[in-house]
């Protein structure tokens, strides 16, 4: 399976740092388009009873999701389990705990980024998408960021941030 993709030498141009920062990008915003689902009150005799309970179970998991997100990325930026659990009220050994097998999942893709499907023909990443193909994931983010009017009229409130391979301090221009 090391035969390269398409995706490769793309992904290769972002640090990993700025590879979770993007993936912590789509997954918010995943959770604000659940969370967006939720406002309109228009049709909700056509969600049938308890379907708005599961709407919110879904926004739920999909926060806990970019929370996961969230402590790699912060990781990748050099914070410790200490500092993290600081931040999310815990103990350091509880965050470690709970998040370290996420991390480590994180860290196997790139040293694994394919496994085989069970024919053992397809490829299937073991990235996140939005870190698969960055590229992609930083226009669709872009877009998304300007049509939700988060930093006005910039069309690169997302991909203008992030680490590139190579940058020692911070995001290039």
């Amino acid at each position: 399976m090391s035969e390269p993709t398409p995706y490769d030498d793309d992904r290769a141009a972002y640090s990993r740092q700025g590879l979770a920062r993007l993936v912590l990008s789509d997954h918010a915003r995943d959770v604000a388009d659940s969370a967006a689902g939720l406002v309109s009150t228009r049709h909700g005799a056509e969600t049938g009873l308890a379907g708005r309970a599961s709407q919110a179970r879904q926004l739920v998991e999909l926060a806990e999701q970019a929370l996961l997100s969230a402590v790699v990325y912060e990781v990748e930026c050099g914070a410790s389990w200490g500092q993290i659990a600081t931040y999310l009220g815990i103990s350091a050994d509880e965050a470690e705990e709970r998040y370290s097998s996420g991390l480590q999942a994180w860290k196997g893709a790139f040293e694994k980024p394919y496994r085989l499907d069970e024919t053992g023909r397809k490829r299937i990443p073991q990235l996140p998408t939005a870190a698969y193909d960055p590229s992609w994931a930083c226009a669709q983010l872009d877009q998304w960021a300007l049509l939700q009017r988060i930093g006005i009229n910039d069309q690169q409130a997302v991909s203008a941030g992030l680490v590139m391979a190579g940058a020692t301090d911070g995001p290039l221009p």
